[in-house]
């Protein structure tokens, strides 16, 4: 994977590449910290390189909501199709800035 850096933000609303959900990002890895057993459960011929930065998402699907962990080759930009509806999320964010969620202020670390 050429690009180490975090393309998406705290508060970016992305959609995943293959997988029919969307979400808001609520944290950043550098590269993957999850077990390896979770790793190990994606198949290989769609598993990610662990060398670049992994999204924790409050996610949603037509279906349910729930959060998800994503690598950023999985990850495109997706804040022009409005606002998630994940019921967590202002439990973590202010409001909707354009296509960006603000962090509420009692969230920083």
């Amino acid at each position: 994977m050429n690009d180490k850096h975090a393309k998406f933000s705290i508060g970016a609303i992305v959609r995943h590449r293959l997988y029919p959900f969307r979400g808001v990002v609520v944290d950043v890895d550098p590269e993957f910290d999850n077990s390896e057993e979770w790793y190990n459960s994606i198949p290989a011929e769609a598993r990610p390189e662990k060398d670049q930065p992994f999204y924790h998402l409050l996610a949603e699907n037509a279906d349910s909501y729930y959060t998800a962990y994503v690598s950023q080759q999985n990850l495109l930009a997706d804040g022009e199709n409005g606002p998630v509806g994940h019921p967590d999320i202002d439990e973590v964010f202010d409001s909707l800035d354009g296509e960006c969620y603000v962090l509420r202020r009692e969230a920083y670390n």
